[in-house]
């Protein structure tokens, strides 16, 4: 048996190299390993933080004699969903097809020619209640592959086409049509409208368990809390009534407002899905009050609650104090615990560790500071991931400007630094993943093209360095290029196996817990056009929100991403640039602590201005003397100079 998974790329294909299962990568050789043999493929698909696909490893996959079997049968190949986030998404969708219970692990048999005609996810070694053992689902896929091949292959073509005409029709949706005749505000109102119905009004969050932070629609709630006019439905009262519930949930998920009686003390480690000695968040919370989390710590995650507790620090005068010290914390421990030497962010901490010699899920979170020390923490996931890390580049820089704290500025352009040096190819294209130097062979998605973009924009605005925000153009123009018909495309193309197959998604809309490569692209266009006034920007952005604007609207606990950027791409268009060699001047003072959805902010010196300037960035011209310039709808005041009348422009108090 051959050994192909000891050098992997990923560490989660890595910890199944001692199983004694035939594992291939992901690539052609194992499907034209199948098409020689004639048995179909499992695709097993998992990642390093995931509790079931390590418990199916131990009970199913270290078995010999369920090794033999899929050996026997089957060509069978491991996938890090991380590493191949289109494969994933290729077969998540085909998957909806055989089992409503989607998650991980995935395990979707399929034909040498990649077209899916079974799928589940965990199956115990011994069958429980209606759930069938693994050994058993084995056996009825390889029977049914030998004696009922005619209706296995037709399964599978069926599945083929209606996920193929499913994403034609998104493909080929006029985008000036897709939104319907219903205003973008009245759309959006109505998804505030049903997030405050759907909220557990009883502990905090939305629905019952399992309780998943859902940030990007916590982000989404702040936008909107954070927009400066009013629309037929966009009132003030439900702006306001947006961040109340963005705050209470904010409150729920890092142990500060649950019920009365259902509150942990400050002697606990464990605060809902806080971790109070390290500062990150877990990824969800398995009963409805917070209690029992899964212990993995997601970069994902924990980026995206910087940015929004750093936003309820800003709009919420309340949840000030409270918000800035979660921040804190949070920013502590990607960077003390999720940043690695060469500057780049892990992906994640697992949830399992060994304490005392048990190796228990969540055991080492329980510990004190103290208890501790002596203990081996829960083992790092070191791959890094592109887009991911454009969302903690992102992240940091926009806390550390508007809470004023350099050192995460300067820790979010070393991770910038480290992605821009090892994963941008010199023919501008990306690399999806890394780890210790190592490149992965996976490529790109478009959301690392928009998560890196957006976060080099972000910092590009707080630290004043214009070629960050260059090489992030240089990004989306490429995205724009090799776009063909569309709006964007993956520069280099999609996954060739999956396009070989006929199964690559051009576009996959769905998000969840991050952006999705389209919103993250409409988002990195807004921001673009905001400091380039380059109108092709802003006609990208619009595309991508029409079409996608009817998915999200109703769907708003799915869609947090799109229905932000909509948001923000529907609010005047102001910008706000204070040029100031003092960077706590006191007009710098004011920039940093403004947040309007649709307002663009940078305080740079005279010359960063003159950078930003030569490379294009339109707004930056003529901005040669230290003052605040604000602009609404490109129509730009007169230099200020005075800090209260500074803050009179823009609706802020001293």
């Amino acid at each position: 048996m051959a050994d192909r998974l000891t050098d992997a790329v990923s560490p989660y294909l890595r910890s199944h190299a001692s199983n004694p299962v035939d594992w291939f990568e992901w690539g052609d050789e194992a499907f034209a390993e199948a098409r020689r043999r004639d048995v179909p493929v499992l695709v097993s698909i998992g990642y390093s933080t995931c509790h079931w696909c390590h418990v199916m490893s131990r009970e199913s996959f270290s078995d010999p004699v369920i090794a033999a079997r899929l050996g026997a049968d089957f060509v069978a190949i491991k996938v890090d969903r991380e590493e191949h986030p289109d494969v994933d998404a290729s077969y998540l969708a085909a998957a909806g097809a055989f089992t409503g219970n989607l998650g991980w692990p995935l395990n979707v048999f399929v034909t040498p020619e990649g077209k899916a005609f079974y799928a589940g996810t965990y199956w115990p070694p011994v069958a429980v209640g209606e759930l069938p053992s693994f050994a058993q689902v084995l056996d009825a896929v390889a029977d049914a592959w030998t004696t009922r091949r005619p209706q296995v292959e037709t399964s599978a073509a069926a599945v083929a086409d209606a996920l193929r005409q499913s994403a034609d029709r998104l493909a080929v949706a006029p985008a000036e049509k897709a939104t319907g005749e219903r205003p973008v505000g009245d759309l959006l109102a109505a998804a505030v409208e049903e997030l405050l119905a759907y909220e557990d009004a009883g502990f905090g969050g939305f629905g019952g368990a399992p309780k998943f932070p859902v940030a990007p629609v916590l982000l989404f709630l702040l936008e909107y809390a954070a927009a400066s006019d009013v629309s037929s439905r966009d009132s003030s009262d439900l702006r306001s009534s947006a961040l109340g519930l963005a705050s209470r949930c904010l409150a729920a998920v890092s142990g500060q407002g649950v019920a009365e009686g259902q509150g942990v003390t400050e002697s606990q480690p464990i605060a809902a899905l806080r971790d109070r000695v390290e500062g990150g968040f877990f990824r969800y919370a398995t009963k409805r009050d917070w209690h029992d989390p899964h212990f993995e710590r997601m970069l994902y995650d924990n980026a995206q609650l910087l940015t929004a507790f750093t936003r309820l620090a800003q709009l919420d005068a309340e949840a000030r104090n409270s918000a800035i010290e979660i921040a804190e914390g949070i920013a502590g421990f990607l960077i003390e615990v999720m940043q690695q030497p060469d500057g780049g962010f892990a992906s994640a901490q697992d949830s399992e560790s060994t304490v005392d010699g048990v190796r228990l899920e969540g055991a080492y979170f329980a510990l004190s500071a103290a208890e501790r020390q002596p203990q081996t923490p829960p083992a790092i996931d070191a791959k890094i991931l592109t887009g991911w890390n454009g969302l903690a580049i992102g992240a940091l820089a926009t806390a550390g400007f508007a809470l004023d704290r350099a050192p995460w500025i300067t820790a979010a352009r070393r991770a910038a630094d480290a992605v821009i040096g090892s994963h941008l190819r010199s023919d501008g294209t990306l690399v999806r993943a890394s780890i210790g130097g190592r490149m992965s062979t996976a490529c790109a998605t478009l959301e690392d093209y928009g998560m890196l973009a957006t976060g080099l924009l972000e910092l590009a605005a707080a630290s004043g360095d214009a070629q960050y925000a260059a090489v992030a153009r240089s990004l989306v123009d490429q995205t724009r290029d090799a776009a063909g018909a569309g709006i964007f495309g993956v520069p280099g193309g999609a996954d060739p196996v999956l396009v070989a197959h006929g199964s690559a998604i051009e576009h996959d809309p769905s998000e969840g817990a991050y952006p999705s490569g389209l919103s993250a692209m409409a988002r990195a266009c807004v921001s673009l056009h905001l400091l380039t006034g380059d109108v092709r920007y802003r006609e990208a952005a619009d595309g991508v929100i029409r079409r996608l604007l009817p998915l999200a609207a109703p769907r708003p606990i799915s869609f947090g991403a799109t229905l932000a950027v909509a948001s923000a791409a529907s609010r005047p268009v102001e910008q706000l640039v204070v040029v100031s060699d003092d960077p706590h001047s006191q007009l710098a003072t004011i920039a940093r602590t403004s947040y309007r959805s649709g307002l663009v902010v940078a305080v740079v010196t005279r010359a960063q201005a003159a950078a930003f300037a030569e490379g294009g960035f339109e707004l930056f011209v003529g901005r040669d003397r230290e003052a605040a310039y604000f602009c609404r709808d490109f129509v730009c005041r007169l230099p200020i100079d005075e800090p209260r009348a500074l803050a009179e422009v823009i609706g802020w108090s001293v």
